[in-house]
């Protein structure tokens, strides 16, 4: 592929591994970066590599409830005095001598002259002593400082998505802020006469606008700074506006509707005369007709109409693009192998990504069988299922009972 691929014109049908090369090519992190608190940090991207500022766990501390003492005293006595206690926040800061022992708990830490934790439920409790019935190794559960972390150690790399953990363990190590990349803008739009708004009245041969609201909801889990620009009739003067006012504002576009060559098919028109276009084609189904190109800056993607070949095609192209301009390494979805419960129609030529639901049997083995119709202008299917059947584009239609590929939609709309 040359340098030059993301500003080329294709009219070939490209392979889904040849579009999604030319897309990851062309998308780049998004430049700018924000210092934000830890709760905004969650879901963004970290800018930055985080280090260890000290040792995790600080000092050495109990890994469960019992009684810090010196295991070589065990050799002269089973009995112990108990001459304080340890708590997670209080530590006991005296001295422990042959013959004694504190109670630690759980977080506590060991004190200085101990070595050793026994375990609460190996002693016998005799007023201010304990006896000793299983003698512990030497060291034997203590979490010692830099077991977990050392100073200085790589914590977090620069392009890492902040979760959960991540939260947590930034804060365990005192960050109250983070550098992050900044949020991709994306504009969003879906083009037709035929579209009406949930809630108002159908006339004759008309739909709901359905796709705007899935792409919203796309765009929301993936977490970027999205702007809807409405319904726009299949006008070549409104859609020129907008795809203009898109482009002023957004480091990606995306549209639904439009993305064919049909009379009413401005999208790909307009991108070609005022962007550049990519490719419009891909051997796949459902998303066969898929614009990819440039508006001004913003990269440009014109999903096809139908609900389920947008959904797709967003999922396999215009996700990973995001990802990207996020600030993220492109991680390909997780793929599985199981059993066709049912036969797959399917034409050689093309890849196919069949809509299925992944069961698992009792032995382990995963099974999927179809959502149904698999036409790409039923919507339903898609929320049945729980993975797609990708189907390669040399093959032709599966029996029951042969090993296919499924990738789960956990991994693929994330």
């Amino acid at each position: 592929m040359s340098p030059s691929s993301c500003d080329e014109t294709d009219s070939e049908a490209l392979t889904v591994e040849e579009a999604l090369a030319r897309v990851l090519e062309c998308a780049q992190p998004v430049t700018g970066i924000e210092h934000v608190d830890l709760h905004t940090a969650h879901g963004r991207v970290l800018a930055r590599e985080v280090t260890a500022p000290f040792n995790v766990p600080p000092h050495p501390n109990s890994a469960m409830d019992g009684y810090a003492l010196r295991a070589a005293t065990l050799a002269e006595s089973e009995r112990f005095h108990v001459v304080g206690d340890a708590f997670a926040g209080h530590p006991y800061r005296g001295t422990i001598g042959a013959g004694e022992c504190v109670r630690v708990m759980t977080g506590g830490v060991v004190p200085l002259d101990a070595d050793t934790v026994v375990q609460q439920e190996h002693v016998s409790i005799d007023g201010p002593y304990i006896r000793v019935r299983i003698h512990p190794t030497l060291g034997a559960n203590i979490r010692h400082p830099g077991e977990d972390l050392a100073s200085g150690e790589r914590v977090l790399t620069s392009g890492q998505r902040i979760g959960s953990a991540e939260l947590g363990l930034l804060a365990s190590l005192g960050f109250a802020e983070v550098d992050v990349h900044r949020l991709p803008r994306v504009a969003y739009f879906s083009t037709g006469d035929e579209l009406r708004g949930p809630g108002e009245p159908l006339g004759e041969g008309d739909i709901y606008d359905s796709n705007r609201q899935t792409l919203y909801g796309l765009l929301r889990e993936i977490g970027v700074q999205a702007t809807d620009l409405g319904r726009i009739p299949d006008d070549e003067t409104a859609t020129r506006r907008v795809m203009a006012e898109a482009a002023d504002q957004a480091d990606l576009i995306v549209t639904s509707g439009g993305a064919s060559v049909g009379a009413a098919d401005h999208v790909t028109r307009i991108l070609r005369e005022t962007g550049q276009a990519n490719f419009w084609k891909i051997a796949m189904k459902p998303g066969r007709p898929l614009n990819f190109g440039r508006l001004g800056k913003a990269l440009f993607f014109g999903l096809p109409g139908n609900p389920v070949s947008a959904m797709v095609t967003f999922a396999l192209f215009v996700g990973p693009a995001l990802h990207r301009l996020r600030g993220e390494a492109y991680t390909p979805p997780m793929s599985l192998r199981a059993v066709a419960r049912s036969a797959l129609r399917k034409v050689p030529g093309r890849t196919d990504y069949q809509r299925g639901m992944l069961t698992q049997s009792a032995d382990g083995t995963f099974e999927v069988e179809t959502a149904g119709i698999q036409a790409s202008h039923i919507l339903s299917g898609m929320s049945r299922a729980n993975c797609l059947i990708r189907l390669p584009r040399d093959a032709g239609s599966v029996e029951a009972g042969a090993m296919v590929d499924i990738i789960p939609f956990h991994t693929l709309f994330r």
